[in-house]
């Protein structure tokens, strides 16, 4: 028991089992023969390639069989392994763990969010006071108007104020506007402004010709 344990000190379970197997002079595909063990599953243990090791319970079967046919004591042997794998799992999840999302790290992860989020929503609160408004209108589709009057309807930034013809209109809170005008025989000239808190206007013209 001392004399395995000294010797698992210099070296893995992994290790000691194909150095002894290299010290009896063996070749893999000769324990594969005797044993009925996969050459492959050998070399996975052998190498410590745990991707390729076989599912449990085989696996320890394999272990302690191929242990006991090299002269070493398979319980024990199987036992270091054992202790060996799980040594090698902690270390790699432990590599691994600066990935998991502990309370600092998600609390890191929500401040970097808000800063993203409140950063967004001024640089778009600035870009919006220092574009000029939005204006949409719906003029007559005929290029020849028979009425004497007509409805004109539009759409703008709902902090702008409008003015049709310098005529100051009232704009819901939606943006929407609407004004009905009079028209005169022959060319309308109809002007339409939006202007925003910050002074910045769009300004939307057309001539409306009307036969009355």
């Amino acid at each position: 028991m001392t004399e395995l344990n000294n010797q698992s000190s210099m070296f893995r379970t992994s290790s000691l089992i194909k150095n002894t197997r290299l010290d009896k002079e063996l070749e893999l595909i000769e324990v594969s023969k005797k044993l009925k063990i996969p050459v492959k599953y050998l070399e996975a243990l052998e190498n410590e390639d745990i991707p390729n090791f076989p599912q449990e319970p085989y696996c320890s079967l394999i272990i302690k069989d191929y242990a006991d046919f090299l002269g070493l004591n398979g319980q024990e042997i199987l036992s270091l392994f054992r202790r060996d794998f799980e040594q090698k799992r902690k270390t790699r999840s432990g590599k691994k763990s600066f990935l998991s999302f502990t309370p600092q790290f998600t609390f890191v992860i929500s401040i970097i969010i808000t800063v993203i989020l409140f950063s967004s929503y001024l640089i778009s609160e600035y870009i919006k006071f220092n574009r000029a408004p939005r204006l949409k209108i719906a003029w007559p589709t005929e290029s020849l108007v028979m009425n004497s009057s007509i409805e004109i309807n539009g759409n703008t930034d709902p902090e702008s104020t409008v003015k049709i013809n310098q005529d100051l209109i009232i704009v819901d809170a939606k943006g929407n506007f609407s004004r009905k005008m009079n028209l005169v025989n022959g060319d309308n000239k109809v002007s339409i402004e939006s202007k925003s808190s910050n002074g910045k206007t769009t300004l939307e013209e057309k001539i409306i010709k009307s036969n009355q």
